[in-house]
């Protein structure tokens, strides 16, 4: 066994190469992995905790095994403290690296906490749950004389003039032994579907506590709501980083997991309602309520997403002809997935598409293009970008393989929305000097005490939101051109500097340090290139489905998701990232497919529409379309090789295209982005 072994940390893709005998804590360190510790790895506070993964890896090329990690210690045996370790963690301090490995770093041992940012929204929404309850007094004399059915039955019609149409298995008994041989007040749990009652189960005594949570199972992120069903009332809501990603960030990788591993199928599946069941929890916690006041869950997500927590194969997801196992809703009991709730039910509605899943239909109606005849431009934008377009007359849907660049992957000093990450970018049009703002701090560095508010957590690098408007920027006040290559202009600004045969701009300066000594946070022409990458195949997939409806550009355009939520839909533009728009007409909607799951939660009547609304939408495959990589060439420009941005072009001053020539010397005097600013 070689001496040095080849280490991946998850989430972040950070690799390493680490000693025989090195702790994952000192690599981490080394490798500037956010892993917490404040004993010193002593192993007494327990903070450094982390979750080897096993298995082959084939986006890394590597296979990680138990024998590559020490034994549990005494140490680590003996370990008292208050943070408790789950069955296969390890104190990062006391794990010792023996070959090649990877290494999830979750959310509660990284020093930045991720925050979660999707809200949702119930306008216009007639409440309709599907469950209810109804409290009765059934007489004990009345279930010997007539039947414990009837008996309910003569309760429900007398105190709520309505008679159930089934009873669940189980019920009928259950009512028997509460009874007894005395007069009970019960309360029946009821679900109506498809214009029928069920009594699916009984509780004795009064509950008036009716819970539902809606969840947006996303590939990064999973947020959840916890819901009062017969007022609608948000009672808590919270979101946690989705565990599957140690076992590949995009979806892609998750499927060939699944392939290469014999037992990744259940892997997948046990990482997705495992996050799920703690979700619930953590809302029944923070609410202060029982899991037995949960009667219905709804649950929406990619198809990936779907059938993984499903327990459905994902493989056939991840090869021509991307077949769905069902392209039907699902219902199942909460407790047969090992979920909060012995009464619940969860409700998955139906997925578009081999690669539009059951969020985007939330999403859809959510947004309702299907009731206006405005032509609107849902995206969803993830590692995974959803796309849906039309109006009342027709609805198109695409997906299209962005990848994880966007949300800080892949990008040289990138990194999740946590506090100090870069989220905001100015650059002077004379200057060159950039102006930054971070997440946990409302001041710009060009304000007094942003240095001194910086110092904790510090500028710990750029996440998405940044990214996109340090590129745009960069294009805008000509350091990079409309093909996305950083321009040599050492001579007009100490910003730009060189990388090897490229260059690269330092957006962030360590105070007493060097540029290249790694503590800088540059933008580099690799970065440019993600970026260029994710967004063309986003575009690509947008303009294939305005050429299928036969249309040039949107009336309208929504951005969805928890990146399209805090992304400027300026620069969205600039970029190219979306169609030519008026900016009043493009909207930021945060968490869509949440709300759409929020929405199924509390109606009945949402439920068919949504399932109708599937049945009627026209799905177009980019995998297997010949004009896409047509499309997605000339999308690589910024904003757009072929595309005009008219709109655009009355709020920006754009640069002169062709942009080829060095600025160096000529500086360009764009004193604003926006005019009138």
């Amino acid at each position: 066994m070689s001496n040095v072994h080849r280490i991946v940390f998850t989430p972040s893709g950070l690799e390493a190469q680490a000693a025989d005998g090195a702790s994952i804590l000192d690599v981490a360190r080394a490798t500037q992995v956010d892993l917490d510790s404040v004993c010193g790895g002593r192993g007494v506070c327990g903070r450094c905790q982390i979750n080897p993964s096993f298995g082959d890896f084939s986006k890394w090329a590597l296979r990680s095994e138990p024998q590559h990690l020490s034994g549990v210690g005494t140490t680590e045996r003996e370990y008292q403290g208050r943070r408790l370790v789950p069955d296969g963690w390890r104190l990062g301090c006391q794990a010792k690296i023996y070959g090649p490995l990877v290494v999830d770093v979750p959310p509660e041992s990284q020093l930045h906490a991720p925050v979660i940012r999707k809200e949702i929204s119930l306008d216009g929404l007639s409440l309709d749950p599907v469950s209810i309850l109804r409290v009765v007094s059934v007489s004990a004399a009345q279930t010997k004389s007539v039947g414990i059915q009837e008996a309910i039955n003569m309760a429900c019609q007398q105190e709520w003039q309505f008679v159930p149409d089934t009873y669940d298995a189980g019920v009928l008994e259950e009512v028997e032994r509460i009874v007894g041989d005395s007069d009970e007040t019960v309360t029946l749990y009821l679900r109506r579907t498809l214009g029928s009652t069920t009594v699916h189960s009984v509780r004795k005594g009064v509950h008036v506590d009716n819970l539902g949570v809606a969840i947006d199972l996303g590939s990064t992120t999973v947020a959840a709501h916890l819901m009062e069903l017969s007022s609608g009332e948000v009672l808590a809501s919270s979101g946690l980083m989705n565990p599957q990603i140690r076992l590949g960030e995009d979806l892609m990788s998750r499927v060939s997991y699944v392939m290469m591993n014999p037992d990744g199928r259940e892997e997948l599946t046990g990482l997705a309602r495992e996050a799920v069941a703690e979700l619930i929890d953590t809302l029944l916690e923070k609410a202060e309520r029982s899991a037995e006041d949960v009667t219905e869950i709804v649950l929406v997500g990619n198809p990936v997403m779907h059938h993984s927590f499903l327990g459905f194969d994902v493989v056939p997801l991840g090869q021509m002809p991307f077949n769905l196992a069902t392209d039907r809703s699902v219902v199942v009991p909460a407790a047969s997935l090992g979920l909060p709730g012995s009464k619940a039910s969860v409700y998955l509605p139906p997925c578009i598409a081999g690669h539009v899943g059951a969020d985007a239909a939330a999403a859809v109606l959510a947004e309702a293009p299907h009731k206006s005849s405005k032509r609107q431009l849902l995206v969803d934008v993830g590692t995974n970008a959803e796309i849906v377009f039309g109006n009342d007359n027709q609805l198109y849907a695409a997906s299209s393989p962005t990848g994880p660049a966007f949300e800080g992957a892949q990008i040289t000093h990138g990194q999740r929305a946590t506090p100090g990450a870069i989220e905001r970018v100015r650059i002077n049009r004379d200057t060159f000097e950039p102006e930054i703002k971070i997440i946990g701090s409302e001041l710009w560095s060009s304000d007094s005490g942003f240095s001194a508010l910086a110092k904790s957590p510090g500028v710990t690098g750029i996440c998405g939101s940044g990214i996109i408007e340090a590129v745009g920027e960069l294009f805008l006040c000509g350091l990079m051109t409309a093909e996305g290559v950083i321009l040599d202009s050492r001579s007009t600004t100490d910003r730009v500097i060189s990388d090897g045969r490229t260059f690269s701009y330092v957006l962030h300066r360590t105070e007493g340090t060097d540029d290249r000594e790694g503590s800088s946070i540059v933008i580099s022409q690799p970065d440019i290139r993600a970026i260029q990458l994710a967004k063309a195949a986003l575009r690509a997939g947008i303009d294939l489905l305005l050429e299928h409806a036969g249309c040039t550009a949107p009336d309208e355009i929504r951005l969805a998701g928890a990146f399209g939520a805090h992304i400027d839909p300026m620069y969205a533009m600039v970029l190219g990232l979306i169609p030519d728009c008026p900016l009043d007409d493009v909207r930021a909607v945060g968490n869509a497919a949440g709300s759409g799951a929020a929405r199924l939660l509390l109606s009945n009547h949402e439920r068919s529409v949504v399932e109708e609304l599937v049945k009627g939408i026209e799905k177009i495959e980019t995998a297997t379309e010949d004009r896409f990589q047509a499309l997605f060439v000339d999308a690589m420009s910024f904003p757009h090789s072929t595309a005009a941005y008219p709109n655009l072009q009355k709020i920006v001053q754009m640069p002169e295209r062709p942009l080829t020539s060095n600025p160096a010397g000529a500086r360009r005097k764009r004193r604003s982005q926006r005019k009138g600013t």
